[in-house]
């Protein structure tokens, strides 16, 4: 939380993107199945998370694909959005808006668990 404040006060950061070849297609597939089946998160949020979720609706099968939908949606804009917003974050002043933001909601996340316990 005070680390996003700090880099929001600090500024310097910036995004470099380089303009090189596109890699072949098998490393960047061997590198995005390994990010997606070796990333931990991926089975606690699927299994845990959204298997305890499910488990309270009847009608499972709406909720699964209510759930994939969303996930794709989720993916799909993240990834085109992060393309988009490329020419944005190459300035420094962007960063240190979406510090500032970052920062500002974790307290409010906090402060809200803080007065809910």
């Amino acid at each position: 939380m005070a680390r996003a404040l700090l880099s929001a006060w600090r500024g310097g950061a910036v995004l470099m993107v380089e303009g090189g070849a596109v890699e072949a297609l098998g490393p960047v597939l061997v590198t995005c199945l390994a990010l997606t089946w070796l990333n931990p998160h991926v089975y606690l949020d699927t299994v845990v998370l959204l298997g305890s979720v499910a488990a309270q609706y009847e009608d499972r099968v709406s909720f699964a694909i209510g759930a994939m939908t969303a996930s794709f949606v989720f993916f799909f804009t993240l990834g085109y959005g992060a393309r988009r917003l490329a020419p944005l974050f190459a300035r420094p002043q962007a960063w240190r808006v979406l510090d500032l933001c970052v920062g500002l909601l974790m307290w409010a996340i906090a402060a809200a668990l803080i007065r809910g316990a």
